[in-house]
């Protein structure tokens, strides 16, 4: 049967972790934390296990250079979407450092970031050599997302710290 979606368990455990990851990160996303203290080994762990998943996937394949351009064009698309949800993302000073939190916009460009990587994935997947290219690099994804997303925080936050008086006590949004 033509365009039936067939799920093999390999995707649907893919999907299973990538979306409890999306939880994760949303719910991290959503509580004001100190920026400081944020746990970088999420993101560590989530590319480490990416790199590793993708490294596999495109030596099983053997995708080649088409399927390095579709990952490339997944990450920069995460980066993207990095870059949008940290100028969701509140940055202010309490108690001398500087904290975040995210809002339900942070929360909802998660999800449209998770959508977009899984129809980025369906466009590409057409090409037979990298089909399922999107399930397993969905960690490498979420990693690149987050990392990009962090930067642009401890950037902001830095910048807090260098201004004195008053104006350290306002919460930071992008101009």
């Amino acid at each position: 049967m033509t365009g039936v979606l067939t799920v093999n368990s390999q995707t649907l455990l893919y999907l299973v972790v990538g979306v409890a990851v999306l939880g994760l990160l949303i719910f991290r996303n959503l509580r004001a934390q100190p920026v400081r203290q944020v746990n970088q080994r999420l993101f560590i762990i989530l590319g480490a296990i990416g790199v590793f998943e993708a490294y596999q996937y495109l030596s099983q394949h053997h995708a080649g250079s088409i399927g390095i351009l579709a990952l490339v064009g997944s990450l920069v698309l995460a980066a993207v979407f990095g870059i949008i949800r940290a100028l969701t993302i509140r940055v202010w000073v309490k108690d001398g450092q500087p904290w975040s939190q995210g809002n339900v916009l942070t929360a909802v460009l998660w999800i449209i970031a998770l959508g977009a990587h899984l129809g980025y994935d369906a466009l590409i997947g057409a090409h037979k050599d990298i089909s399922g290219l999107g399930d397993a690099t969905v960690l490498l994804y979420l990693a690149v997302s987050l990392a990009v997303q962090r930067v642009i925080i401890v950037t902001r936050a830095n910048r807090l710290d260098l201004v004195s008086g008053a104006n350290a006590r306002q919460p930071s949004w992008p101009a």
